[in-house]
């Protein structure tokens, strides 16, 4: 049986083990997320490596019986330095990593989370900081699609009927759900106090939030809003995933 495994993957955080080591955990195609121990000191070439956002050609070696996992070389071919050239580029990128991390690399979808992740990263590496914003949004939105919780834009979730294009919609964090505009006043009227919609969208960030499910990651910083539609888009992406994760992720408050 072999011990010895390759695998696409993306390097998403590493951290001190021991004295010399240091653990690492990558999204990769094949198993989703994988941990494993990088051995060597701070002058090992594989060490070098093994550094956030790196993505290549990863080798694993398995002890089946200590059931460990360590990294036998890695080759990269994504190294996408200019991450750490901006603070807004590497806040998005950490979120990102953070993200995937806590949602457990998107559960079975393994290449297409790889290839969101590694395509936003991408489009981080050179964007200034008012695209870094829009790619931050845009990760957690087409992310929310990933886990299988982004919600219908295109019609009311309560009466299923679709939505015309200027008609605007409620998010209830309660029932994460959106509302057109008569179910949300019906919902009014039978909630009790505290159950008021938490967020209105406008047509505006409606439509850029359809539009950004069909365009990649590098057409983003080309794809403008207004900021105040922005800030909706954004605000909807956020709750949605959080009401997925059972909770807000600190990291995303630099988005």
């Amino acid at each position: 049986m072999s011990r010895a495994f390759t695998y696409s993957a993306l390097t998403l955080r590493v951290r001190p083990s021991g004295e010399s080591n240091r653990e690492a955990w990558f999204l990769s195609s094949e198993e989703g997320l994988i941990r494993a121990t990088v051995f060597g000191g701070p002058k090992s070439r594989l060490r070098a490596r093994v550094a956030p956002y790196h993505e290549g050609k990863l080798w694993i070696y398995h002890d089946p019986v200590r059931d460990s996992r360590k990294v036998s070389d890695f080759d990269v071919y994504s190294y996408r330095t200019g991450l750490r050239d901006l603070y807004e580029r590497a806040m998005v990128a950490g979120a990102v990593a953070e993200t995937i991390l806590v949602s457990l690399g998107g559960g079975s979808g393994g290449p297409e989370s790889l290839k969101l992740a590694g395509s936003v990263l991408d489009a981080l590496d050179t964007a200034d900081a008012p695209a870094a914003t829009r790619i931050g949004i845009y990760f957690l939105w087409r992310w929310a699609g990933v886990l299988g919780e982004k919600p219908d834009l295109g019609a009311c979730a309560v009466c299923g009927r679709e939505l015309g294009q200027d008609e605007p919609l409620w998010y209830f964090n309660r029932k994460e759900s959106l509302f057109c505009e008569n179910c949300m006043k019906k919902q009014l009227y039978v909630s009790s106090a505290g159950s008021n919609p938490s967020l209105h969208l406008d047509p505006g960030a409606i439509g850029w939030l359809k539009a950004i499910e069909s365009i990649p990651a590098s057409d983003i910083p080309r794809v403008s809003l207004d900021d105040h539609s922005l800030e909706q888009a954004k605000n909807l992406a956020k709750a949605v995933l959080a009401g997925s994760l059972g909770r807000r992720l600190a990291t995303w408050e630099e988005i």
